[in-house]
């Protein structure tokens, strides 16, 4: 580790207020084409880890839907020091792990399943159309979470993900591409969260 890399390692311990406990980073297919892409991603979760978080959310947008059996077998390759649960479109169920990775089509994608999940579950008398609440929506998403601190790079968009899971979370948008990702951008990352006030949309 580098001296700015120690300072701001120190700055992060010393501040007074909590890190995340939930962290989630939005990255692209393509990002995970560039070299050394899948280390950069298990040295995340080393990070992530070492800082405070508890848990660990990956959103990996496809555009070509054939691309994911692929995908989601090189994800399962990568070392973790945690459990991974990796997840794709039309998955039925989700499994609790520290570690939580997703590969699919986009935010719009998942909420519009979770819809049709519900209207299925009404339709057979499962659920009372008047009595659907947030948490109903919630458990038939991918994630039924919402991230502490997301953290998106390259640009400053959300790239159509986390919807719903995101309406409070704190956002972290850095112009530094997937492939350059280092530990001190991370850190930067979390500095900025712990300066903030969060205020769960009031």
């Amino acid at each position: 580790m580098g001296i700015y890399d120690r300072y701001l390692a120190l700055r992060v311990r010393t501040q007074s207020s909590s890190p995340p406990d939930h962290v989630a980073l939005i990255i692209t297919e393509r990002d995970l084409l560039e070299p050394d892409a899948f280390e950069t991603l298990e040295e995340f979760f080393e990070w992530a880890f070492t800082y405070g978080a508890s848990t660990i959310t990956v959103y990996v947008s496809v555009l070509d839907e054939g691309a994911i059996p692929s995908l989601r077998h090189s994800l399962s390759q990568v070392s973790a020091p945690k459990p991974v649960s990796i997840h794709g479109p039309n998955d039925e169920t989700y499994q609790d792990a520290p570690i939580q990775i997703s590969v699919g089509l986009g935010g719009k994608h998942e909420f519009t399943e979770a819809v049709q999940e519900i209207a299925e579950r009404a339709v057979n008398g499962e659920l009372n159309p008047e009595e659907i609440s947030e948490q109903d929506i919630e458990q038939s998403l991918a994630f039924p979470e919402a991230p502490d601190l997301i953290i998106k790079t390259g640009e400053e968009r959300l790239s159509d993900f986390m919807i719903w899971q995101s309406v409070y979370s704190e956002l972290y948008f850095t112009d530094v591409n997937w492939r350059d990702f280092r530990r001190r951008d991370f850190l930067r990352a979390i500095r900025e969260y712990k300066n903030r006030t969060r205020r769960f949309g009031e």
